[in-house]
């Protein structure tokens, strides 16, 4: 496993950001990144042209005919916001072009594929990060470090979840082409909250309804772990609530609606005491994880102690496990 050391390069005093992808999480970023200084959008590319003009006239980037071009560009970093089925190659393109990478969640399609991204990273000597914002939330963050100093003891449980509603048909959420499908889409976020409390997962069961478009409408799984055990949801058939439940062996914590963008949490000891954290986050919320990587980036940081390389690995790892019981493929696997 890689330990994370020091780039080459001297720190980047500006970070000189390019863009693959122009949809709406490429908003939402853009949002962020107007919160986080010393950054500077200069170049963006989307497979859908349409898209591209648009996006660049609104912030005052210049609009790239390829990706090639945008790779060629004067940038440090790439932020890839295209979806899921071709985030390793773009990944991979960038790190060869001499960039550093924040990649959408999931990274990569399945651990195959991410393992081809982070050697390629740790080959160009370059900073690769999945770009999931939960940790880097203030709430998050808040809660972290409370627990450190008052712990809810040893976690052996977690429970979590979330579905909706009313999808659009075209939604790419429902294409089997972009590896859409509920467990990639939301899933995602539960793994993460998996791996984050509980580790790797040892053994995975789940179960799914398959839609008409050939991706996954609603999946349940269980998984254990050797600190414990964790169950989740995940779909676009039925309402969830989006909580999410945490449980050690001297209390309970309770991440309220919407937990993956966490703004209050309880936190109940078997002594009797309740703690109420509320924590409101600003500029969309990927802020926070923007600051974190150009930190990184900053220092010569390979790989983000958050955000592991592991923690990706864990992440991916058990949905690849979920998916084969699901029974969903994506193209190339």
């Amino acid at each position: 496993m890689n330990n994370i050391v020091s780039q080459a390069n001297s720190p980047v005093k500006k970070i000189r950001w390019g863009i693959i992808g122009c949809g709406a999480i490429s908003e939402r970023f853009m949002q962020g990144l107007s919160a986080v200084p010393d950054t500077e959008i200069i170049v963006a590319w989307s497979r859908r042209p349409e898209s591209v003009k648009s996006f660049c006239d609104k912030y005052g980037a210049k609009a790239c005919l390829d990706a090639d071009e945008l790779l060629a560009s004067d940038i440090d970093a790439v932020y890839i916001a295209t979806l899921p089925d071709s985030h390793s190659q773009y990944s991979i393109a960038a790190l060869r072009a001499g960039k550093s990478v924040l990649c959408e969640k999931p990274a990569c399609i399945n651990l195959s594929d991410l393992e081809m991204v982070l050697q390629e990273a740790e080959k160009s000597n370059l900073l690769f990060m999945e770009a999931m914002k939960t940790p880097f939330f203030p709430l998050y963050r808040k809660l972290k470090a409370h627990l450190k100093d008052d712990p809810i003891g040893e976690t052996g449980y977690l429970r979590a979840g979330s579905s909706v509603i009313g999808v659009n048909d075209n939604h790419p959420s429902l294409s089997h082409d972009l590896a859409g499908g509920s467990i990639m889409g939301i899933g995602v976020y539960e793994a993460f909250l998996a791996a984050d409390w509980l580790g790797g997962a040892e053994a995975v069961q789940a179960m799914g309804n398959i839609g008409a478009t050939g991706v996954d409408m609603f999946s349940v799984f269980q998984t254990r772990h050797d600190k414990g055990f964790g169950q989740f949801y995940t779909g676009f058939e039925v309402y969830g609530k989006g909580d999410a439940l945490i449980c050690g062996s001297k209390g309970h914590v309770t991440i309220h609606h919407s937990w993956w963008n966490p703004v209050s949490a309880t936190i109940e000891y078997s002594d009797g005491r309740v703690v109420e954290l509320h924590e409101p986050f600003a500029a969309g919320g990927l802020n926070y994880e923007i600051a974190h990587f150009c930190e990184l980036l900053n220092e010569g940081q390979l790989e983000s102690p958050v955000v592991s390389h592991d923690i990706s690995r864990m992440t991916i790892g058990l949905l690849d496990k979920v998916r084969a019981q699901v029974g969903l493929k994506f193209k190339g696997e």
